[in-house]
């Protein structure tokens, strides 16, 4: 139950960084600033959701790895560590800042470097969740660990 709770957990959080990085993209790219604005308040919003299912995959996470050892249980903490340090340090504050920003309709070069900035950092920290998920679904031998090696041609 606790490794369906943990990969529930997970997907809710991949999800959320999903939804925001494209609805990002998407509104910079090709809708209007008021859009922009929505988008910006929706994902200062969506924090709600995603905050706590980031905490809950890592508690979960580490409540899972108690007593296993072994080189993918090291790999996904220290991922988990870089993932949340990214989240407090860089996406939050981005977010914050970039929402506040929007609302005041202040899209100058200073909001596009730091929505590149947030942008940048939403991709490692996606690539790291994905990571993370390749990595739980070997753990749980829902993945193959290694590929098989094709024999050589005689």
């Amino acid at each position: 139950m606790k490794s369906k709770l943990h990969a529930i957990f997970g997907a809710v959080a991949i999800l959320c960084i999903t939804t925001f990085w494209l609805s990002t993209v998407v509104s910079e790219l090709f809708l209007d600033q008021a859009s922009v604005v929505v988008i910006k308040n929706a994902v200062l919003s969506g924090m709600w959701l995603l905050i706590p299912s980031m905490a809950a995959t890592g508690g979960s996470g580490f409540s899972l790895a108690k007593g296993r050892g072994g080189r993918l249980v090291g790999v996904k903490g220290r991922r988990m560590k870089i993932v949340a340090a990214n989240g407090l340090l860089v996406l939050l504050p981005s977010a914050l800042m970039l929402a506040s920003w929007a609302n005041a309709g202040r899209f100058d070069s200073a909001f596009y470097v730091l929505q590149g900035v947030e942008l940048l950092a939403g991709a490692v920290n996606f690539s790291l969740l994905a990571l993370n998920m390749r990595d739980g679904l070997k753990l749980s031998g829902r993945l193959a660990s290694e590929r098989p090696v094709p024999r050589a041609s005689r």
